[in-house]
């Protein structure tokens, strides 16, 4: 009798540890998220088998999960204006999805290196995060985006479109006595892709040619201004 119990016993810790090593295979074939998201692909199919690729070969994950609880803008630097950032930075940023508008961002994260890839320029990678995110625009993962990192900025100056501007800071502005373009050199201050700041050549009021790739437009061709 005590035989028996022993092989009884004997089995049930086999059964026992069968059990567990199925319950472990299980776990294997699980896929538990680090975090909460939303599945953006999947990379399989049903039945199919996932294995740890070989060094140096690249493969796609099983899962492309996305965190969006979190959303920032990761851009390049030329490497010429990375000195210039600062992290804490004020940022503005525009989306081609919300065209006319821009949103307020901080320069969270400046990449330690340099990244030289073929046949592009020296960068260094910045992230930026909203602040506060937009409760009244609705940002999807993966939209284009432009940074505009604001190193200095002056109030209440006079300023003109950055694409106003000629060689050696001149512009053309209308003489209205005359009713002919005439040449201005003109002091730049600040300036960006959009304005440029006026300290000297212009007075609040003057007229320019924004234009410059009209036909005919040069100093002493005769214009109508525009209403």
């Amino acid at each position: 009798m005590q035989h028996w119990r022993e092989e009884a016993q004997a089995l049930t810790d086999q059964a026992r540890a069968t059990l567990k090593l199925h319950q472990v295979l299980l776990d294997d074939t699980l896929l538990k998220a680090p975090f909460p998201g939303v599945v953006a692909e999947v990379n399989g199919e049903i039945g199919e088998y996932v294995t740890p690729s070989p060094p140096g070969v690249a493969t796609p994950p099983a899962v492309d999960l996305i965190d969006n609880s979190c959303l920032y803008v990761r851009a390049p630097i030329d490497e010429v204006e990375a000195a210039r950032l600062a992290v804490g930075q004020p940022v503005r940023i525009t989306l081609d999805a919300f065209r006319g508008r821009s949103f307020a961002g901080e320069l969270t994260r400046i990449a330690p290196f340099v990244s030289e890839l073929e046949k592009q320029a020296r960068t260094v990678d910045v992230d930026v995060r909203f602040t506060p995110p937009p409760t009244d625009a609705h940002l999807l993962v993966g939209y284009s985006a432009d940074i505009e990192v604001i190193i200095e900025q002056h109030e209440a100056v006079l300023r003109v479109p950055t694409e106003t501007l000629l060689q050696n800071n001149k512009v053309l502005r209308y003489n209205q006595t005359r009713g002919e373009l005439e040449v201005v050199e003109v002091e730049a201050g600040l300036g960006n892709w959009t304005w440029t700041e006026i300290r000297s050549g212009l007075d609040a009021g003057d007229r320019i040619l924004q234009s410059l790739d009209t036909p005919g437009a040069e100093a002493g061709a005769r214009v109508v201004p525009a209403p």
